[in-house]
């Protein structure tokens, strides 16, 4: 007895292929078989392209964040209760500062000083958010301190301050130049509180990539800004930095029971949870618009299966007559319809990475041949994120792809494996 071919055997990919490759003078699609390939390529390779700038746009948003603000924050709670009201100030900061950086994930603990003031120059006036900190502890914030489009020299932060990009701009100041701070919290006097108003010159001027830093922040010496603040012996609060700031909420209870019962953490992911929460519901809503392309694009196979099995009738009942079962008929028209779907995936795929490799190279293309100034709206606190491919959006592309062209190639194969041989056959 002759035993049944196994499912997917050589012949069957034989046939199929040879299905593939025919022209239409010989009954095949050639042609359609073209455009499905490259329908199936472009919605994979915009699908994976669009997933890998949001993912850089993410990944550029926290880098930047991580880079000019704490990952946690500690500060101390009002106590009116009390017989005595207690302030939210830090006195004992240095001992606190002491405990804190024995904890194992913390690499930085700075006492800091905030305050809002108003900026001054030449008539130009501008809010100013006042950061106190000492030098060594500045130079601890990467996209502050090791700015690359920064001016002066952040080593003479003592007898200085430094500031934003666009704030230098919209004041007009250079490095050297002073920069009034005017406070309406200055020296309490029998006739009331009279404003203080000191002037610093500018000694440094950084570009964090951020522009509402980058327009808002000055940074003042810890000692000056505890004197400015009437804060003469206190800090605000004491910011961390960690080995770990994407699992900075594992170390919320370590802080606190380190810090007292007056204390309480908030942390990067509670200043940005929000916007963290809207980009991935924007990459859902845009993964599910780019999955509607693909899908599209996966009917052109069906259209040309269709027309596959319309052109092959005679080929099918001949087939069916030598002996094939309808399983082989159904196995070499998916075989047909998913051989251009993989393929498809498998160069949108690649199309995707290299766009995403060479983004810098795109975005200069644009700005060559739409003239629209990438490098001036950089300058003006715009920017453009990278392309970062991850491997779970390769893997998602990649799989609904395949998912949607295998699925739907399964309805005119099992229409062909139905075919009667009698009726295809009848008019030959």
């Amino acid at each position: 007895m002759a035993s049944t071919p196994p499912p997917f055997a050589r012949f069957e990919w034989m046939i199929a292929w040879r299905y593939l490759r025919a022209r239409k003078a010989d009954g095949g699609v050639s042609v359609m078989t073209w455009i499905s390939l490259i329908g199936i390529s472009l919605a994979v390779f915009a699908l994976v392209a669009t997933l890998a700038v949001r993912e850089g746009l993410r990944s550029d948003i926290i880098q930047t964040m991580l880079g000019t603000n704490a990952h946690a924050e500690i500060h101390y709670r009002r106590d009116f209760s009390a017989e005595i009201p207690v302030d939210h100030l830090i006195r004992d900061y240095s001992e606190l500062v002491d405990r804190i950086v024995e904890l194992p994930e913390v690499t930085l603990a700075s006492p800091l000083v905030r305050g809002q003031v108003m900026g001054s120059y030449r008539g130009r006036n501008l809010p100013v958010d006042v950061f106190g900190i000492s030098a060594d502890d500045l130079q601890n914030y990467p996209k502050i301190a090791a700015s690359d489009e920064a001016i002066g020299d952040l080593g003479n932060f003592d007898s200085g301050v430094a500031i934003g990009a666009m704030m230098a701009r919209q004041l007009g100041v250079t490095v050297g130049d002073r920069i009034k701070l005017i406070s309406p919290d200055g020296v309490k006097t029998p006739m009331g509180t009279s404003p203080r108003v000191s002037a610093y010159e500018v000694v440094f001027i950084f570009s964090s990539g951020q522009g509402f830093v980058d327009q808002s922040r000055l940074y003042l010496p810890l000692g000056e800004a505890q004197s400015f603040f009437n804060r003469e012996g206190a800090v605000d609060q004491i910011d961390l930095r960690l080995t770990s700031p994407e699992q900075v909420g594992q170390m919320v209870l370590p802080l606190m029971r380190t810090s007292g019962d007056r204390a309480y953490v908030t942390t990067w992911q509670d200043r940005a949870g929000s916007m963290i929460q809207a980009l991935k519901m924007q990459d859902n809503a845009i993964f599910i618009v780019l999955s509607i392309l693909v899908l599209i694009a996966s009917l052109n196979i069906v259209s040309g299966l269709i027309m596959l099995v319309k052109n092959k009738g005679r080929d099918i009942g001949i087939l069916r007559t030598m002996g094939l079962s309808q399983g082989s008929i159904l196995r070499v028209f998916f075989l047909c319809g998913a051989s251009v779907g993989t393929v498809g995936t498998l160069f949108g795929v690649l199309l995707g990475v290299i766009f995403a490799a060479n983004i810098d190279s795109i975005y200069g293309l644009v700005d060559w041949i739409t003239g629209s100034g990438v490098r001036d709206l950089e300058a003006n606190g715009f920017f453009f994120p990278s392309a970062v491919v991850t491997i779970g959006d390769v893997t998602a592309a990649a799989g609904l792809s395949l998912a949607l062209s295998w699925f739907i190639t399964f309805f005119p194969a099992r229409r062909a494996a139905r075919m009667n041989p009698i009726e295809a056959l009848r008019y030959e």
